[in-house]
């Protein structure tokens, strides 16, 4: 296991601490090999207190590895890393799920959970809120859809209210969003043309990971009623 918040003594030098946590299984790996595989070689007489906040990462990763596991837990393994030290330790996780280790990793960053997770599962108040790969959850979350656009000419609001695939019509700054389900983009477009009105920057919005985490949680739903019980 890979804790979200570990630390060691600061003058332990890497090879050191590989060398010691080895020692406590029966069949490790070999910490050296490990070591080098996860590109802490160059830093093996390097003091804990002079490393990165990458290289302590990889050093915890690979304390949690040398016992050899078929199952290893990392436990929001990228928070307070900048964006080129998150990126390589996705690709560092890659390369070890490649070997056949089983991992179970807890985040909160979506885009993060989306890219490395064969399967997800959304807890929401200690409970399993959806379980899926993350196409699944984000294809089951998506029933709603939205259509952004502008116009320069006149358009009545009821032209698209009408529409049986429509639930919501905003217009904000000129700025029309449709929300709806369905053949939602056909229906708009089609109600357009027989308007003859033209549609500029026209765009669906794609649904994500954070929206489906939204969408199985309830939060977006209990922040606004949370906002109006307060009066903003």
């Amino acid at each position: 296991m890979q804790l979200q918040d570990s630390s060691f003594p600061d003058a332990i030098k890497v090879a050191e601490a590989l060398e010691l946590y080895s020692s406590l299984y029966r069949d490790p790996l070999d910490w050296r090999e490990l070591m080098e595989f996860l590109g802490l070689a160059e830093k093996r007489n390097t003091r804990y207190k002079a490393l990165s906040g990458g290289q302590k990462q990889r050093l915890s990763i690979a304390l949690a590895l040398v016992g050899k596991p078929k199952v290893a837990i990392f436990d929001e393994l990228t928070t307070g890393l900048d964006p080129q030290a998150r990126r390589d330790t996705w690709s560092l996780i890659e390369r070890i799920r490649d070997t056949g280790v089983t991992i179970l990793l807890v985040t909160h960053f979506m885009d993060e959970a989306e890219r490395l997770s064969d399967r997800i599962a959304v807890i929401d108040g200690g409970r399993v809120a959806a379980l899926d790969t993350p196409a699944g959850l984000i294809a089951k979350a998506s029933a709603v859809q939205q259509v952004r656009f502008r116009v320069r000419q006149p358009l009545d609001k009821n032209v698209l209210i009408g529409l049986s695939d429509v639930t919501k019509v905003e217009i904000t700054e000129g700025r029309w969003l449709v929300t709806g389900r369905g053949q939602l983009l056909s229906s708009v477009a089609g109600a357009l043309a027989r308007a003859q009105v033209v549609a500029e920057d026209l765009r669906v919005d794609q649904r994500n990971l954070d929206d489906a985490f939204l969408a199985f949680t309830g939060r977006a739903r209990r922040t606004s009623e949370l906002s109006e019980r307060r009066g903003d």
